[in-house]
């Protein structure tokens, strides 16, 4: 069975891959007293990507990205920037910036002295620091706003001005701490938009710390999914969602059905843990014609839930195992009522062991 570390190799997207890792972490751990937060890590992100790291809380993410900013620093390992050994250096030494959640913007400031501060303490001209702040704001298309402070501002349009502040450095890497976990759906999703333009735009290398699965497959070129303090797969979210390599991967992200027992025997000939999507699955009147290339079980509708978009059916095989079906809600619906007997199908290439 391939290591984590060979699957990260073979799921990897052919973008950059000849070139010195933007940043590599090898054999990373850290403790804090008995507490084992990071376990020896290896990871490399390559240069000009959109990496999220991915997992629930406490499960080592953000130590990571505070080791690689320089505010820890790792009990065992190696980080490297750009091939650089900066393992001890200091966060101002490190070619990276951070924008956190809360922002952290001056709020006595101005919308252009807060963009420009970091220019200011470089000791650019002031004429190169006036035409790099209007540049930069201009690409989080808020040019508007320069004389305001702060306060003045809503909580999308502060992201926008902290994350055009880390810009403006021109960092090699830029670190993103749950910079959207502050902000209401609709503006989250939105700004998940925005962000990979922008991102997109200035090829600069982010990586991004979520616990929101979603949010990492809408942005990511690729993810490492964490799990108490290791990484359990590293791939496109593609890669992470149609094919899990262990059972937390298979569940954390979004949801899956997770087959065992005699019903894995009947469809793959193994007792094997399967992983299933319920959008995978389609509903069908038990006198149908099964098509060619499907795997199928009988099962009884316990439940149905209407989403709007969609309608979650709670079904039971014949083998007592408990499937969701998920079904797109429109003219191809199928109409099944609770407590009738069906056959589920899908496509057999669906059967993936985890």
């Amino acid at each position: 069975m391939p290591t984590t570390a060979t699957k990260a190799k073979a799921s990897a997207a052919p973008t950059h891959h000849h070139s010195t890792p933007a940043i590599s972490l090898q054999q990373v751990g850290k403790s804090f007293g008995d507490f084992e937060a990071v376990k020896g890590l290896d990871l490399e992100i390559r240069k000009g990507e959109f990496f999220s790291l991915l997992g629930p809380s406490g499960s080592g993410k953000t130590t990571v990205l505070r080791m690689i900013a320089g505010f820890e620093l790792p009990t065992a390992g190696r980080i490297e920037l750009g091939g650089q050994d900066v393992t001890y250096a200091a966060p101002f030494e490190r070619d990276v910036n951070t924008v956190f959640q809360d922002y952290a913007l001056f709020p006595h400031l101005t919308v252009a002295q807060n963009v420009e501060y970091g220019l200011k303490l470089r000791k650019l001209p002031k004429a190169e620091r006036t035409a790099r702040v209007a540049e930069a704001l201009e690409m989080i298309q808020l040019p508007k706003v320069a004389r305001r402070l702060p306060s003045q501002l809503s909580g999308g349009q502060r992201q926008r001005i902290a994350l055009a502040r880390a810009l403006v450095l021109r960092p090699q890497v830029l670190l993103l701490d749950e910079p959207l976990g502050a902000l209401d759906k609709q503006l989250r999703e939105q700004m998940q938009i925005e962000l990979k333009a922008i991102q997109r735009e200035v090829g600069i290398t982010f990586v991004f710390v979520t616990h929101d699965q979603e949010e990492a497959l809408t942005l990511s070129d690729r993810v490492a999914v964490f799990n108490e303090g290791k990484i359990d797969q590293v791939g496109s979210p593609s890669d992470l969602y149609e094919r899990p390599s262990t059972r937390f991967v298979a569940s954390f992200l979004g949801n899956t059905n997770l087959i065992d027992g005699e019903l894995a025997r009947q469809l793959t000939g193994s007792p094997a843990l399967l992983s299933l999507r319920p959008e995978h699955i389609v509903v069908r009147p038990l006198d149908s014609i099964q098509e060619s290339g499907t795997s199928a079980a009988t099962a009884v509708i316990e439940e149905i839930v209407y989403t709007g978009p969609t309608t979650r059916f709670m079904t039971r095989t014949d083998h007592g195992t408990q499937l969701i079906v998920q079904e797109q809600n429109g003219a191809t619906s199928s109409g099944a009522t609770r407590g009738s007997t069906v056959r589920l199908e899908w496509p057999s290439r669906y059967n993936y062991t985890v």
